[in-house]
């Protein structure tokens, strides 16, 4: 039976040059690597990323409280679960998912559960989204924190479960956190 884990591997790195690198959290940077047991070496492009925490957060009536943002990137308004960076020192990933579900949707959950952690493009990105399922809701007040930006223009609604299930099978919501939040709630069997 073949072992179905990933494993941590760290190629040689021969060079690398910054591409791009400012105050914010990522950066671009390319490596040039070596293969193992090779001469062979090429180069790699590389976005640093500290990582996410998103949050399917769960009410008493089986509803997902979703946020619809604007995404330059992809040029698309998304149906999106709250979420964020883990851009702070010392942060663990359910301190940042507590931080960002008061920050963007004004409420606490007494009970966080984890899913999962995924990483969203290997290939060229570095981070690890961490998944977590928040229930037992309450509103409560953003504290000092001032929504700007797209944040500034997100709609918050209430998305019954099934509802949201179905349009993920649908390929009506395409936001990869939200379909890998909610496929793993259904496995799970969490709503």
């Amino acid at each position: 039976m073949p072992d179905l884990r990933d494993t941590a591997e760290q190629w040689p790195i021969v060079s690398s040059q910054d591409l791009h690198r400012d105050d914010w959290v990522m950066a671009l940077r390319r490596d040039t690597i070596r293969r193992p047991g090779s001469d062979e070496t090429f180069s790699r492009l590389v976005l640093e990323h500290p990582g996410a925490a998103v949050i399917l957060a769960l009410d008493d009536e089986r509803r997902v409280l979703c946020l619809k943002q604007y995404r330059h990137p992809a040029g698309m308004r998304f149906v999106e679960l709250p979420a964020g960076l883990l851009d702070a020192d010392g942060e663990e990933p359910l301190q940042v998912a507590q931080r960002e579900l008061r920050e963007e949707a004004s409420f606490a959950a007494r009970t966080w559960r984890p899913l999962t952690a995924a990483y969203s493009s290997p290939g060229i990105l570095g981070e690890r989204i961490h998944y977590f399922v928040a229930t037992d809701l309450t509103p409560v007040d953003r504290g000092d924190f001032v929504l700007e930006h797209e944040e500034a223009d997100m709609e918050l609604m209430w998305v019954p479960f099934d509802e949201l299930y179905a349009a993920v099978l649908a390929g009506e919501v395409t936001d990869g956190p939200l379909i890998i939040a909610v496929l793993m709630v259904r496995a799970r069997d969490l709503a």
